[in-house]
């Protein structure tokens, strides 16, 4: 692989997994399995490894997926909330072991315990009482939903006993019982309501709910199974969760179990993959991790994962199925995905109607047509993934399947590109759902950060309220008035958020824009680059692609976008709305002191924040990076650095400096 194409393929895998996160933690509709997803993760990383030169900050390899919303107060965690390393290869789990022999020797035992598939919670006690409970979010601050968790009555108000400390964190899982959540789903049926697709969704949408006297009539369900270090009474966590029960807490008495070699941790796993079915609630694997705290600190953590810890997750789930017919969806970039659409089937819990088939590649490659019998893997998503056809059920009359010449939402001819796999609608302008998608892309959480839902943006279209992004500045409280069920209270609320949005940073100003190909960490690149939009509308293919990290595919992107008269219109509209088309002077580089220098930030901080010495970096005119390469200047060090930065600094001798050190150099 050339180092273009290893460019290419990098930056399409971080924009496709950057979409499934989108889907997956921010609209609850993830369109691939876990298995498919995690797939993607390891091509990225193994990338990202091989050609360090293109590792990125903000690569979805570096980041924990969110769950925030905007509708609760945000909480940061005194100890971030990590994910762990998962793996479905029994080899994988091998080569865990061996690491960890290699740092321990074999003087140490395992802790198997069940994976839950819900929701992570993490519960604050002080001096025995509740008194905030916050979702994972993005691993270093969540969403606080104490209201709706004091009504889980398996969750203590307070606790049993005196000897807990006066301060004391506990995490664990919320999730809905099986046999609750058909209940539940029964009586919705009965009263016209639509169905949850799953517990796990349920879960996630009820901790959310603004009412938690509704919450308060939901089956949830809670197991603690974590203490963070500084909260444990004892050097061994299988202990620490038995105090942990002591105290009133459910713990997993029944399910988990204490081993110390390899052979028992597979028979745990083999006895829990024959019988989670049987179990009371949905589980997707099994989680192992070393038991003695000091040992945990020994091992330390990567930038985003315990090294002390693994999670195996089960094989995905197959069932065989109808493929009645291959429907069409259009994206807001205009990529076309054809969605299988399916006989119903029962398939890990869950009932299966969908599937998506990816591209006109994947469809040839399987040979997928329709009246086809096809054979569907489902890993606790909603939609899975088709992996194969039963040639032997395949009708005599059968015939190829044709992918669409034309759009099927606005009839425009479709264009595929010759390195791209995906068919796109070229009507930017004036395909629906292209324009709907760039809208609600507009308003997300990292973007504007405008209150309003994706059904309230459908309305507004469908009334010719709204036909671009700056429109969005022109409706009035009348406006969103006269769409359904507003009233005063929620059309002011998303009046003002429209308004608070003009003082958005300039950098997320130009990652909204949506152009293609330009994620977060371009945007801000070329925000701090050129300073003001009417300088990068300016820049010419030479001056774009002279920016750091911009392509002549990404310069091209920009070039079109911008040359557009529709795009024209628009940022005359925002700029009329008063919207930020220039960094603010507290957002330039503040000094010339770094100028030149590359540095890495690794390991945990208190004062600054990791985020705050970034930030630091970049307004004394340095510049940041996530990979240690011959190209880093400095490494920013904090405790738990990971071994690995620490390894390969000393192999390239670069100097390894405290916060002190850092701050003295810019003082």
């Amino acid at each position: 692989m050339t180092k273009t194409e290893a460019k290419e393929k990098i930056e399409q895998l971080r924009r496709e997994l950057s979409e499934h996160n989108h889907r997956y933690y921010v609209l609850a509709r993830p369109t691939i399995s876990d298995y498919e997803y995690d797939r993607l993760m390891k091509e990225l990383i193994h990338l990202e490894q091989d050609w360090p030169g293109f590792m990125d900050v903000n690569s979805p390899s570096q980041r924990v997926g969110s769950d925030i919303s905007q509708e609760f107060e945000q909480v940061r965690h005194t100890v971030p909330m990590l994910s762990l390393g998962n793996t479905y290869s029994r080899e994988e789990l091998t080569d865990f072991d061996r690491r960890v022999r290699k740092v321990l020797g074999d003087d140490f035992e395992y802790v198997c315990e069940l994976k839950y598939d819900g929701v992570a919670i993490s519960l604050t006690y002080e001096n025995g009482q509740l008194t905030r409970a916050v979702t994972r979010g993005d691993g270093e601050q969540g969403d606080d939903v104490t209201r709706n968790v004091r009504t889980v009555r398996s969750i203590p108000l307070k606790l049993k006993g005196h000897d807990y400390p006066e301060e004391l964190e506990i995490r664990g899982e919320i999730y809905m019982p099986v046999e609750g959540f058909l209940k539940m789903n029964n009586d919705r049926l009965e009263n016209n309501e639509e169905a949850f697709a799953n517990p796990r969704n349920a879960t996630a949408g009820t901790l959310k709910l603004k009412n938690s006297s509704v919450v308060a009539k939901r089956p949830l369900d809670c197991m603690l199974y974590y203490l963070p270090g500084e909260y444990s009474p004892s050097g061994s966590h299988f202990e620490n969760l038995m105090k942990a029960g002591e105290w009133g807490f459910k713990v997993p008495h029944d399910y988990i179990k204490k081993v110390k070699s390899l052979d028992e941790v597979f028979a745990y796993i083999n006895q829990w993959e024959s019988q989670r079915n049987n179990l009371p609630f949905n589980i997707d694997g099994v989680v192992i991790k070393v038991d003695a705290i000091e040992k945990q600190k020994e091992l330390g953590f990567t930038a985003k994962e315990p090294r002390w810890a693994i999670a195996y997750k089960f094989k995905a789930e197959r069932a065989s199925t109808l493929l009645k017919h291959i429907s069409f969806q259009v994206g807001r970039t205009g990529a076309v995905t054809p969605v299988a659409n399916l006989e119903p089937v029962h398939l890990a819990g869950t009932t299966v109607r969908r599937a998506s088939l990816h591209n006109e590649d994947q469809i040839r490659l399987l040979d997928v047509r329709t009246g086809d019998t096809v054979f569907v893997e489902k890993g606790g998503d909603i939609i899975p993934k088709i992996v194969g056809v039963d040639i032997s059920k395949r009708p005599s009359d059968s015939q190829p399947f044709v992918f669409i010449t034309h759009c099927p939402e606005c009839g425009t001819k479709l264009e595929r590109k010759p390195e791209e796999a995906a068919h796109y609608c070229p009507n930017i302008y004036g395909c629906p759902p292209q324009i709907k998608g760039r809208i609600e892309h507009f308003v997300s959480r990292r973007a504007m950060n405008i209150n309003i839902a994706e059904a309230t943006i459908d309305q507004l279209f469908r009334k010719d309220l709204i036909t671009d992004i700056s429109d969005l500045y022109r409706l009035s409280v009348a406006d969103l008035l006269s769409l359904e069920r507003f009233k005063e209270k929620s059309a002011t609320k998303i009046y003002e958020s429209i308004q608070a949005s003009t003082k958005v940073p300039f950098p997320r100003l130009v990652y909204a824009l949506g152009i293609r190909y330009v994620g977060e960490t371009i945007a801000r690149t070329l925000a701090l680059h050129f300073k003001s939009l009417d300088n990068l509308m300016k820049a010419s293919q030479e001056e774009l692609v002279d920016v750091g990290e911009i392509g002549s595919r990404i310069a091209e992107s920009i070039l079109n976008y911008f040359d557009h008269p529709e795009s024209k219109k628009i940022i005359e509209g925002l700029r009329k709305a008063g919207v930020k088309l220039q960094l603010d002077e507290e957002e330039k580089p503040q000094s010339s002191k770094l100028e030149g220098k590359t540095f890495v930030v690794s390991g945990t901080f208190n004062q600054p924040s990791r985020s705050e010495l970034k930030d630091l970096v970049e307004k004394n005119g340095g510049k940041i990076t996530s990979s240690v390469s011959s190209n880093t200047d400095y490494i920013i060090a904090g405790d738990d650095m990971g071994p690995v930065k620490r390894e390969k600094a000393d192999k390239l001798k670069i100097p390894l400096i405290g916060v002190n050190d850092f701050l003295q150099m810019i003082k």
